[in-house]
């Protein structure tokens, strides 16, 4: 069953809100709520990257300040190169690049 552009863009929203939430348990002392969190933020990460790779064309060439391409890249490392992952990249990304997407994505036109 296919989901819809405004689903996906949901999907989004809520990935986004859960992985604000978690970053902040990577600073816990307990290794094994911090080991949960990590699992928990890259999980949603690619939530968010395989949700950014369906919406049509039309969508995205009409939203180019979204970074589709590196959305979408961000999910390919997380999949497949996931003995790279370096934690405070994935902090950063959720500290710095979330925020203005969730902005992004609340714009009225979208």
């Amino acid at each position: 069953m296919s989901r819809s552009l405004e689903q996906r863009i949901a999907d989004i929203q809520q990935a986004i809100e859960r992985c604000q939430r978690y970053v902040e348990a990577l600073d816990n002392d307990n290794p094994v709520l911090v080991d949960m969190a990590e699992d928990a933020v890259e999980r949603n990460l690619q939530i968010i990257g395989e949700a950014a790779n369906h919406p049509p064309a039309e969508f995205t060439d009409a939203h180019p300040e979204i970074a589709w391409p590196q959305i979408r890249g961000l999910r390919n490392i997380l999949v497949h190169q996931y003995f790279g992952v370096d934690v405070d990249v994935i902090r950063d990304v959720i500290q710095t690049y979330l925020p203005a997407l969730a902005a992004c994505l609340r714009q009225p036109d979208l």
